[in-house]
C-alpha cells in the first residue's frame, strides 16, 4: 500500500511538472526577483532623492538613532568606540518599496481579473446565442421537407 502512495505521489508530480504549472511557478519567481530589484532601484534612485528634497536633502539611508550600548566596544583597527544604530532610514525606504510593489501587484491582479470576467462573459454569450438558435435539421428531416411540399403541391 505504501509503494501505491509513493507512485501517487511521483505520478501526480509529473502530472504537475509536465502541465506547466512548475515551469510558470519557476519563471514567476525570477520575474518577481528581477521585478523587485528594480522596485528597490526606483525606490532608492528615484523617490528617495525626491522625498529628501522635502526633508532637508537628507539621505534616507543616513537616517539613523544611535541606541545605548550596555557594553563598550572598541573597533581595534581604529580605536574608536563602536556604536549600534538603528538604521530607521533604510527600513522606511523598505516600506516604501513594498508599497509600491503591492500596489504593481494589486493592479495586476485587477487586470487580470478583469479580463478573465470579459474572457467569461464572452463565452457565456457565446453559448446563448447557440442555445437561441434553433439546431439545423437533419438530412432525413430536410428530405422529408421537401416531400411534404411536393406532396402538398399535387
Amino acid at each position: 500500500m505504501a509503494k501505491e502512495g509513493k507512485k501517487g505521489i511521483v505520478a501526480e508530480f509529473k502530472e504537475f511538472a509536465l502541465q506547466g504549472n512548475l515551469f510558470d511557478m519557476a519563471t514567476g519567481v525570477l520575474i518577481g526577483g528581477v521585478f523587485k530589484d528594480l522596485v528597490s532601484s526606483f525606490t532608492d534612485n528615484v523617490i528617495m532623492p525626491i522625498i529628501s528634497i522635502f526633508t532637508g536633502g537628507l539621505d534616507f539611508s543616513q537616517w539613523k538613532l544611535a541606541l545605548p550600548s550596555l557594553f563598550e566596544k572598541i573597533d581595534p583597527e581604529t580605536g574608536e568606540k563602536v556604536v549600534p544604530y538603528l538604521n530607521y532610514g533604510n527600513f522606511i525606504s523598505s516600506i516604501i518599496s513594498f508599497f509600491i510593489l503591492a500596489v504593481v501587484i494589486f493592479l495586476m491582479i485587477k487586470g487580470m481579473n478583469s479580463l478573465r470576467a470579459k474572457a467569461k462573459k464572452a463565452k457565456e454569450e457565446e453559448e446563448k446565442k447557440e442555445e437561441a438558435a434553433p439546431p439545423e435539421p437533419s438530412a432525413e428531416e430536410k428530405l422529408l421537407t421537401e416531400i411534404r411540399d411536393l406532396l402538398k403541391k399535387k
